[in-house]
């Protein structure tokens, strides 16, 4: 019997086994986004917004498709074309026999190949131009910002929408003109029609016309480049500033138009070579080209930039340096501040401090930034719960009292949950949620736990001890929040654990979800889907899910808005607030855009990172807006948008798109804007800019002589030294280290009629450290947006806030109490240093905090340490140190105004004992901390001496 031999039994097999192998893999990739995309299509569903994502997935599908299929359809003919003009016969050479064994094995497959390869290449294509679906829709919808540039009197739109489009159009042109003028050679190579090492003509008639067509389109292609390169010179980097420079406008310019009319030139001498075939006229084309790319593209302008430009730069930049300083502070945002000087005194009386009554009885003692783990000491309640590191600062307004919070929301954090109840359905079917809102006033502690938060609103059940009951909710439960679990299923067969229960005996609670959020698991098919996309196959097997059962997942705040509005830049800080009965978390959303001509570029991450974290956003900006605010229910998960800045262009544009996304600013309730703050990222970027631009003046702008520099952040060395006991180093002469974030206060500024809710930040000489400006930014209602700086004299030195920090670690009296602190297993955290703007001076105010180094511990604020001007106080209460800085009874009412009608004896003395029985009142309110009743005090006792001040005699009247 005859025996096959080894490996042919079955020889279909292997023929077989490459096809079935891709259709495999094609079948994963396809399911695997059939899954992914269904799911994302049933999330929008529910959240509401599935326009959103019909419309981004029709915008990038209808990209994919044309640029894909121009791509393949391109590269496809020009290979066609090289086979078809392939010459009939091939000279015998070593070379052409080499090349005929690939003709012979590629010829007949040559048309399956051929589409494979064309398909491939419009796969890639296809994938890069549905990645740019942003561009396209800004281009189709682009709206006029009626403003034109100095330069070429263009709208701005054209730069922002247009532009980068073309832009787009023109780069892929040049990869679609220039795969296929390699695929043309290789093909024209592989055939015949070019001939490098065979005796006589070298290149067919055929290739000759083919690759001079295709360079020709290059060159033009190139052409068109260059006239585009015009137009960006508004964003050249050549000159002091960015945007087109001196030279940019008298060498640059005119050169690259010259270029664009030497190009076309060239490409018509590329065309002409079809007929003339003589193949020294591309190839002087194309020496031309190189030749005056480099003499008139490279030469000239340098020789205009150092000769005419460098001795005279000042004289030759000042229109386009104003050009930069106008259009930077139009794009930011900035064009509109306030500036106006501040004696910034080092002494301060009773009297000067008298108009201060907004700021000193507000003043912050808790440091959101350092209270996270006292939060969870004291509002924990069960190890599950957590708080974010890092908590916010909000104010609201209880019987007409306004007052800022630290506040927070009880998160469930599934990673604490004890490790022997870590089974699937504890994690994802039991522990679902977290529970509760926690608030604290920020300017007082508590009179029963010294040194720790007083709590208006915490505990589980929730409590609200506030008189208007602004912090009561109709439903607490966390179950979107910034530590919400990847995904959680609810309505199932396993109670929800609630937390504590309402009765001190019950060790804990369970609930069932009411809400309208999650996506219903109530088919086979479904459960698949899930289990497919999260890989976990317990949601197809499990029997404690129901018909009714939901699955929740993207539930971060910030995801949820991100994912609904795929075109904002977020803040980096979304915070919580009670509105209107429910707990919503509030995200700010930013439209930005690096098209803005002449406006100076910002690097989003780097300046909106300082000592309290690092931002991942990496893309550069020069225009920005905060035109979006967002807010995520925290029990149901909606996402609501509202427009906040109904007139930026691209807000517009984007409207345009998704018509109803973004509801209008008067759909914003009144109690919600009462919770909108001025959001930190966005001030960031503006202080950054700030230290620079807010001169007036183009020669000082150019000098130098004005710039600031934001302060690092001196408390993070400082806590640093005080705990390993080493001696503080002399005061540094410059700025280094992280910078100091800004701080939200209730500020009353010079001048303003009464306190307002203000995000705050001072900022250094360049390269050193004294103080010479401070800033605000206002959030309540009509003075929103407000950015005041108060700029310091230039002829005297005052303390910035690294000097100042420095000063109190080397006083004697507080550096040897510090270190008292850390003896006996304690540690010293210092709190956030604040700048306010006092009597006409500056106070510094830092909480000091206490805890243990064994953990778990938790920060007790402890001490309190003031300056102001050269002198230092150190106290056990902030009340204790500024009546040991200003003497007792520091803020007192109005001098009475001389020359007014004589008053009845009467009236008087009951004027003078109300107003004394007010100062008594607050000066008790201040050494029992509580600083709310120092401020209804201080309220009282202005208004019985303003009273009083209207019946003064001539003659001084006593003050109490």
């Amino acid at each position: 019997m005859a025996v096959r031999p080894r490996g042919a039994a079955f020889p279909g097999r292997s023929r077989l086994f490459a096809p079935t192998a891709v259709v495999v893999l094609l079948l994963l990739v396809l399911g695997g986004v059939f899954v992914s995309q269904y799911t994302d299509y049933l999330w929008f569903q529910e959240a509401g917004h599935t326009n959103v994502f019909s419309t981004v997935l029709k915008t990038k599908l209808v990209l994919f498709f044309v640029f894909g299929l121009l791509m393949a359809v391109v590269i496809g003919i020009n290979i066609a074309l090289a086979y078809r003009n392939r010459p009939p016969f091939q000279p015998v050479s070593l070379e052409q026999q080499n090349l005929e064994r690939y003709r012979v094995a590629l010829e007949p497959y040559l048309t399956p190949v051929l589409i494979v390869l064309s398909l491939l290449f419009g796969v890639f294509a296809g994938l890069s131009a549905a990645s740019r679906w942003r561009t396209w829709l800004l281009f189709a919808n682009g709206t006029s910002f009626g403003q034109k540039d100095a330069q070429f009197g263009k709208d701005i739109s054209y730069f922002t929408f247009t532009y980068p489009f073309q832009r787009f159009l023109l780069g892929f042109a040049l990869v679609v003109l220039v795969l296929s003028l390699i695929a043309a050679l290789v093909t024209h190579y592989l055939f015949g029609g070019i001939r490098l090492q065979t005796a006589g003509e070298k290149v067919s008639v055929a290739a000759r016309v083919h690759i001079s067509v295709m360079i020709g389109l290059i060159v033009f292609a190139k052409a068109v480049s260059y006239y585009l390169d015009r137009f960006g010179l508004v964003f050249s980097n050549r000159g002091v500033v960015e945007g087109a420079s001196y030279t940019d406008v008298h060498a640059v310019l005119p050169a690259k138009t010259m270029l664009m009319l030497i190009a076309a030139i060239c490409a018509l001498l590329f065309f002409a070579n079809v007929v003339v075939r003589n193949v020294l006229l591309p190839a002087g084309a194309l020496a031309l080209l190189v030749v005056s790319s480099i003499a008139v593209g490279g030469i000239y302008p340098y020789v205009v930039q150092q000769t005419t430009v460098g001795p005279n730069q000042l004289q030759r930049e000042r229109q386009y340096i104003q050009r930069n300083m106008t259009a930077t502070k139009q794009a930011y945002g900035i064009n509109d501040v306030s500036v106006t000087t501040y004696p910034g005194v080092s002494t301060a009386t009773k009297a000067t401090l008298r108009n201060d009554t907004g700021t000193i009885p507000n003043i912050r003692l808790l440091d959101p930034n350092i209270l996270g783990p006292t939060y969870k000491q004291n509002q924990g309640l069960r190890t599950y719960f957590a708080f974010n590191q890092s908590l916010d600062i909000d104010r609201y307004t209880d019987a007409g009292k306004t007052e800022d919070y630290v506040v927070a929301v009880r998160e469930l954090d599934v990673n604490r949950v004890p490790a022997q109840q870590q089974n699937w359905v504890n994690l994802h079917l039991a522990y679902t949620h977290g529970n509760g809102f926690v608030a604290a006033p920020a300017n007082k502690t508590d009179s029963l736990n010294p040194g720790q938060p007083s709590y208006t609103a915490g505990d589980v059940p929730q409590t609200d001890s506030s008189s208007s009951k602004v912090f009561t909710v109709a439903n607490s439960q966390i179950y979107y929040g910034e530590q919400s679990p990847e995904y959680s299923i609810v309505n199932t067969k396993q109670p929800e654990i609630d937390g504590p229960g309402a009765d001190a005996a019950s060790d804990q609670a369970t609930s069932r979800y009411a809400g309208t959020g999650g996506i219903k698991l109530d088919t086979g098919f479904r459960k698949l889907l899930y289990a497919l996309k999260f890989r976990d196959k317990n949601i197809l097997l499990s029997g404690s899910l129901t018909s009714n059962s939901k699955i929740m997942y993207d539930r971060s705040p910030a995801d949820r808005v991100q994912k609904v509005a795929p075109f904002l830049t977020l803040d980096g800080d979304p915070y919580p607030a009670v509105v209107d009965g429910k707990i919503l978390w509030i995200v700010d959303g930013y439209t930005t855009s690096s098209g803005y001509p002449y406006s100076q570029s910002s690097s989003f991450g780097k300046v909106t990172t300082d000592s309290q974290g690092t931002r991942t956003n990496s893309s550069q900006v020069n225009y920005i807006r905060n035109s979006v605010k967002a807010t995520v229910d925290a029990y149901s998960g909606k996402v609501n948008l509202y427009a906040w800045d109904e007139q930026d262009p691209v807000l517009k544009t984007w409207r345009k798109v998704f018509p109803n996304l973004v509801q209008d600013n008067s759909a914003i309730s009144d109690e919600l804007r009462s919770h909108m703050r001025y959001p930190e990222d966005l001030f960031k970027v503006q202080r950054d800019l700030l230290a620079k631009y807010h001169v007036s003046d183009v020669q000082t702008f150019f000098q130098g002589t004005d710039q600031w520099d934001i302060p690092s952040d001196p408390t993070q060395d400082a806590t640093r030294i005080i705990n390993s006991g080493a001696t503080p180093a002399p005061t540094a002469g410059t700025s280094s280290g992280p910078a100091q974030p800004p701080y939200y206060v209730l500020l009353q500024m010079p001048g303003a009629a009464a306190p307002a809710f203000s995000l705050t930040t001072t900022f250094v000489a360049r390269n050193a450290t004294p103080l010479t400006a401070f800033a605000a930014v206002s959030s309540d209602a009509g003075t929103y947006g407000k950015i005041e700086i108060l700029t310091l004299p230039k002829n005297k030195v005052i303390e910035g806030p690294e000097q100042v920090a420095n000063t109190f670690e080397s006083n004697p009296t507080v550096s040897s109490a510090l270190s008292l602190l850390r003896q006996g297993g304690s540690e010293v955290v210092l709190g956030n240093l604040l700048t306010l703007p006092v009597g006409k001076g500056l106070l510094y105010v830092e909480p000091v905090y206490t805890q243990g180094k064994k953990s778990p511990s938790f920060p007790i604020l402890t001490k309190v340490i003031v300056s102001f001007g050269n002198k230092i106080s150190y106290k056990d209460t902030l009340a204790d140190a500024l009546n040991d800085l200003f003497g007792a009874g520091t803020t007192v009412g109005p001098t009475p105004s001389p020359g007014t009608a004589p008053p009845t004896d009467a009236t008087v003395a009951q004027l003078i004992s109300d107003a004394q029985k007010a100062y008594d009142d607050g000066q008790a309110a201040l050494k029992r901390g509580d600083f709310t009743g120092y401020g209804d005090a201080q309220a009282q006792l202005k208004r019985d001496l303003d009273q009083l001040a209207t019946h003064a005699s001539p003659s001084p009247t006593p003050s109490p």
